[in-house]
C-alpha cells in the first residue's frame, strides 16, 4: 500500500520520467495490487497550484482532476476528522505546512508508505517515506 505526495501523484500521471525508478517500480506494483491511495487534500493542493499559475497541466484542472478520479487503482483518502486531528497532533519535530501535515497523517492512520520527494518529509523519522 502507497500513497502518493502531491508532486508524486501529478507526476506518475503526467511525467512519470520526473519519479525516481524506485518510486515508479513502488507505484506500479503498488498500482497492480490496486493499492495506490492519494489525499484529497492532494485535489485541493492541485487546483490551488494551477490556479495560482505555479503549475500547468495538459488538461483543464477539472478535466484532469475528472480522469484521475477515473482510473481504478487509485483510491481518495477523504481528509476526515481523525485525519485532521492526527495532523495537529503529529509527534515533533515537523513543518508547519498543512497539507505536508495531512498527508503525512494520512500515511500513518493507513499505514501506507509515503511516495515523496520533499526532503522534510523523507527526514521524518515517523512515516516510511519512499523515494
Amino acid at each position: 500500500m502507497i500513497l502518493l505526495d502531491t508532486h508524486a501523484w501529478v507526476w506518475w500521471l503526467g511525467e512519470p520520467e520526473c519519479l525516481s525508478s524506485e518510486a515508479r517500480e513502488r507505484i506500479e506494483h503498488a498500482a497492480s495490487q490496486n493499492e495506490v491511495y492519494v489525499s484529497s487534500i492532494s485535489v485541493w493542493e492541485v487546483a490551488m497550484l494551477v490556479e495560482r499559475g505555479r503549475l500547468k497541466l495538459a488538461l483543464d484542472v477539472g478535466d484532469w482532476i475528472q480522469h484521475a478520479e477515473s482510473l481504478p487503482f487509485i483510491h481518495y483518502v477523504p481528509v476526515d476528522n481523525r485525519i485532521a486531528f492526527r495532523s495537529v497532533t503529529l509527534p515533533e519535530p515537523f513543518h508547519r505546512d498543512p497539507a505536508d501535515r495531512i498527508i503525512v497523517a494520512t500515511a500513518l492512520i493507513l499505514g501506507a508508505d509515503l511516495t515523496s520527494k520533499d526532503e522534510r518529509i523523507q527526514a521524518y523519522p515517523f512515516v516510511k517515506a519512499v523515494w
